[in-house]
């Protein structure tokens, strides 16, 4: 298989269904949000103890995806109205093709979470990674973890015409790397921590991220969605931020732990352990030049161009500004 021909045909079927019917709040009564399982974040305790439903004043039904790219699909069908914590990639991958999404807000910043895991019987670091050529690689196509892998294969100079990828999502990916049917895997999250049990990373974090591979999710929505809904984006995103407040400044984290552990299908200790090296910026901070109100337009760019590059999808936009709104938000930090 080719990465080109999977991300491609991907893009494209988003493409042809972003002229769904979407659903308002104010004809149904109701929303659907899509979310990641053990993906543990703040928002969860507030999702658990029906404070969406509350503040918005719409019943909120919550669906879980295995990949950002399948929560494109779910918005271009008109299935799910927000996404919590879709990567960026896959985001960029769907506005590339031509879906009107938006990104509302920066919901996590996680590079130390997102990683490539090469088998440990091959003994391959960072100073022999030329030695993956030929080797099988499990790959969720459109992710950030798929960024991360383009980028990383670059860093070191492993061709990727001699590898064999296979799209699997973080899940399969990190079983078929227990079980020896692919040399490396890359994912996020509990997959992440199932697939370092079986081997190791290249670059850390930290590495990553001087290379310019940074790592964050964001909150997205049809743009339709969000211009009929204004005042119901902006109260979802308060409850969001709210969240992230309590857990940030400590004053809610004995209560939110166990709830929210529960809610992504993980123990307290895995929960807390993944959690630690999650950043939940505040909203001044993702209004700011640093994020939303400047660089975040232009990362997209890059990884859109990183993309294009491999061969990954078709061609990118000329600008990701328009792709960004900052409107909720703001409405939201004056709530």
């Amino acid at each position: 298989m080719t990465i080109k021909k999977v991300l491609m045909g991907a893009a494209a079927g988003v493409a042809l269904m972003t002229g769904a019917t979407q659903a308002t709040a104010a004809g149904h009564g109701e929303i659907t949000v899509g979310y990641f399982l053990e993906w543990p974040m703040p928002f969860q305790f507030a999702k658990v103890n029906g404070t969406y439903d509350e503040e918005m004043g719409v019943k909120v039904n919550w669906v879980s995806f295995d990949s950002g790219t399948a929560m494109s699909a779910a918005m271009a069908s008109g299935d799910v109205q927000i996404s919590v914590s879709q990567g960026v990639p896959p985001f960029v991958v769907a506005a590339s093709a031509g879906q009107d999404l938006q990104i509302l807000d920066v919901a996590v910043s996680y590079a130390e979470n997102d990683n490539c895991v090469v088998s440990s019987g091959l003994e391959i670091d960072k100073m022999s990674a030329g030695e993956l050529a030929g080797k099988k690689v499990a790959v969720p196509l459109g992710t950030a973890a798929h960024y991360g892998f383009l980028r990383q294969m670059d860093h070191f100079g492993v061709d990727l015409a001699s590898l064999d990828v296979v799209d699997m999502a973080p899940a399969e990916g990190a079983a078929a790397l227990a079980q020896g049917q692919v040399d490396m895997s890359c994912g996020w999250g509990g997959a992440l921590r199932r697939m370092l049990e079986h081997g190791n990373v290249l670059l850390t974090g930290a590495e990553k991220e001087e290379l310019g591979i940074l790592v964050f999710d964001v909150t997205s929505a049809p743009a339709g969605f969000v211009a009929e809904n204004g005042d119901l984006v902006a109260k979802f995103l308060a409850v969001t931020a709210d969240a992230n407040t309590a857990w940030n400044d400590g004053s809610g984290v004995a209560e939110m732990l166990p709830v929210i552990a529960n809610d992504a299908g993980m123990d307290v200790d895995a929960t807390a352990e993944t959690m630690a090296t999650f950043v939940f910026p505040d909203v001044a901070t993702q209004l700011s030049a640093a994020w939303l109100g400047g660089a975040a337009p232009s990362f997209m760019k890059g990884v859109a161009d990183v993309f294009v590059e491999s061969g990954s999808i078709p061609g990118a936009l000329d600008s990701y500004e328009s792709t960004v709104n900052t409107g909720p938000l703001a409405a939201a930090n004056d709530m």
